[in-house]
């Protein structure tokens, strides 16, 4: 048997709740829907560090953070891993082709693909005419930018809206014809591919798009579904200090604030309005690879890097551990039937982005290298019932918000390690993160159990979390751990 095409899709800062699949009260996602109907969708998948950078590590390696190093955000940091999904399936004879954004540095880092036709969004550090000695200058190393200049005959540039890369809740629709938004022109290069690819070679294509990633900037038709709808009020948690929040209300940059509800639901209708057409382009390359002939032999496998909290307890963005940012959706699709799916259904076990890499290995029978640590979804995805992990453990540098967690979707024990606060959710009856329960007598054994699970996860590690046996508040947190930085210099020495 031929070996099957290999599709990773994936989007950045998606919340795992925004597919009308799964219910939501105001999103539409016909597209991913269907890939739902007809796959597998898990109930219980997580970015155990929920930023671009690490997130993207797990993806990339198979391994979990304390193995790849990179357990908060640093950019500029170079990757040098000796495995990678993309080298292992070249290695295997795939034709291998990234499309969008990858997050690496150097930012044209291969990292195992043949090709890479590159969109990382705003980074700072490519747009800094004094910090580019290596990556070089922004309009070096981003090829929709060039592509955009040339199709539209103008110097036009990405921060052309005025939209702030990284500003959760200001928005307004996209400036320029549908055509030329850089979502369209992820599924536009990536068809391209499908013409171009080496036609007596299986392929792996990672389509990875930007949005829904801020800037908030749909097109005015997708805008237009949500703009005047009665949004809900996002959850907000006992726990939670309105005081603070209230401080920050007028900071359109805010990571937490309380925000006047006009200007909330705005940012929440264009972000439902992006992911609406993420759904439609997703749409527009599912049929193209139906056009080429090549959909029922791939295997499909739909993911974000990290979700969006966007007004979750009067939180923004990404890096902490509470549901909406730490929680992905995912699914899997066997269009052909090859692997005997259980079509159509959900798989409630914990899993997370590391499992990605054996995953795909696996469908192409190729040997998991040992440096993998994740698991092959295959087995849950068949309804088979494998032995599995009982929980995942997370964590991310956040200054004072620092943290460590461990979940298996049912229960979420987090410690923030710099002010040594314990919070405690039972998420099958408190889904939205509630109450924090840590004090309350009923739990005191769950939590116990949890604790110690944590204790478990970071025994020897490098800062120092863990002595005698117990947790230890205050210790330096770091975004990349010793080894990461020993590995790169033994590979540059």
């Amino acid at each position: 048997m031929t070996k099957p095409n290999l599709l990773l899709i994936t989007v950045d800062q998606m919340r795992f709740d925004c597919l009308s699949a799964l219910g939501h009260s105001i999103i539409e996602t016909p597209n991913l829907d269907a890939l739902a109907s007809s796959g597998v969708i898990f109930t219980n998948a997580y970015s155990a560090t929920p930023t671009c950078v690490p997130a993207r590590a797990a993806i990339m390696t198979g391994m979990s953070q304390r193995s790849h190093g990179r357990v908060g955000y640093q950019d500029k940091v170079p990757w040098q891993y000796e495995h990678t999904v993309a080298g292992e399936l070249a290695k295997a004879g795939y034709h291998t082709q990234c499309v969008g954004k990858m997050h690496v540095y150097p930012a044209r880092n291969l990292c195992g693909f043949h090709n890479i036709v590159l969109h990382d969004g705003y980074l700072h550090h490519n747009r800094s005419k004094h910090d580019n000695t290596v990556d070089g200058h922004f309009d070096q190393v981003d090829d929709y930018l060039q592509w955009l200049r040339r199709t539209a005959g103008a110097e036009l540039d990405i921060m052309d809206n005025g939209l702030d890369c990284n500003a959760s809740t200001v928005a307004r629709p996209w400036h320029l014809p549908e055509m030329l938004h850089p979502t369209n022109w992820c599924v536009t290069e990536s068809i391209d591919f499908l013409r171009r690819r080496d036609p007596s070679k299986p392929f792996f294509l990672w389509t990875s798009f930007v949005r829904p990633h801020s800037p908030l900037d749909p097109p005015q038709a997708y805008f237009d579904m949500y703009k005047n709808l009665e949004l809900p009020d996002p959850p907000v948690g006992g726990w939670v200090d309105e005081a603070a929040a209230g401080a920050n209300a007028n900071d359109p940059t805010a990571t937490f604030a309380r925000m006047p509800k006009r200007r909330l639901d705005r940012a929440r209708a264009a972000y439902y309005a992006l992911i609406s057409h993420l759904d439609e382009q997703i749409g527009r390359l599912i049929n193209a690879m139906q056009e080429y002939g090549v959909h029922k032999d791939t295997l499909i496998v739909f993911t974000s890097d990290h979700g969006e909290l966007i007004g979750d307890h009067h939180h923004f963005r990404k890096s902490l551990p509470y549901e909406g940012s730490a929680k992905i959706p995912f699914i899997v699709c066997d269009p052909s039937g090859r692997f005997g799916f259980a079509k159509g259904s959900r798989v409630e076990e914990v899993i997370e982005l590391r499992d990605i890499m054996p995953t795909l290995l696996h469908a192409a029978d190729v040997t998991r290298p040992q440096t993998v640590e994740g698991e092959s979804l295959l087995p849950l995805c068949r309804g088979e019932h494998p032995e599995w992990r009982p929980y995942i453990h997370g964590e991310h540098l956040y200054g004072v918000l620092s943290h460590q967690f461990v979940t298996d979707g049912k229960e979420k024990f987090i410690w923030f390690t710099q002010t040594g606060e314990e919070q405690y959710f039972n998420l099958e009856d408190d889904p939205q993160e509630l109450a924090n329960a840590v004090a309350d007598e009923r739990f005191t054994s769950r939590v116990a159990t949890w604790r110690n699970r944590l204790i478990e996860e970071l025994e020897g590690r490098e800062e120092g979390y863990v002595f005698d046996g117990k947790l230890v508040v205050g210790r330096q947190a770091k975004p990349c751990l010793d080894h990461l930085f020993k590995a790169t210099l033994a590979q540059d020495s």
